[in-house]
């Protein structure tokens, strides 16, 4: 993957150097807007880049109190929308990511770090997921972004 992420850049970087900077700009926009639709969609169905799933949540009590019982939620529900997975790109470069408490929290996960998950809690060893990271596809979206842009410029 990483051999096929350094020849796409050495590949894109010819092309773009041809570019003005604000043709390069609208270019890096609009790719950091699709790599973050694509994290977007994987997070969403718990999958790490290489097409394997992230490891299961740990078993909960989810009744909580007396004759209630909690709605079991998504994992990285609120990590995946658009306030919090940001685009970032100038002329030269892109980045889609978090930012503050969350890329901590994110950071842990993709890791498979130690935390607590709240202050008085002890450290938990959580589990590896990748939340960010590219695909083929995400390679693929990126390489036909640049070429149509070439094509209509």
């Amino acid at each position: 993957m990483a051999d096929n992420l350094e020849a796409l850049e050495t590949w894109a970087a010819v092309l773009l150097e041809r570019l003005e900077p604000g043709a390069r700009s609208q270019l890096t926009r609009s790719i950091g807007q699709e790599l973050r639709r694509s994290q977007q969609k994987r997070v969403m169905a718990q999958e790490n880049p290489d097409g394997s799933k992230f490891a299961p949540r740990k078993k909960r009590d989810l009744r909580g109190k007396q004759g209630r019982i909690r709605r079991k939620l998504a994992m990285f529900k609120k990590l995946r929308t658009a306030s919090y997975l940001k685009v970032r790109g100038d002329s030269n470069a892109v980045m889609v990511g978090f930012t503050g408490r969350i890329a901590r929290i994110a950071r842990v996960h993709q890791y498979g770090l130690k935390d607590r998950a709240e202050r008085s809690a002890p450290d938990t060893q959580y589990e590896q997921r990748e939340v960010l990271g590219f695909t083929e596809s995400d390679l693929d979206l990126i390489r036909d972004s640049v070429l149509n842009h070439l094509a209509i410029s």
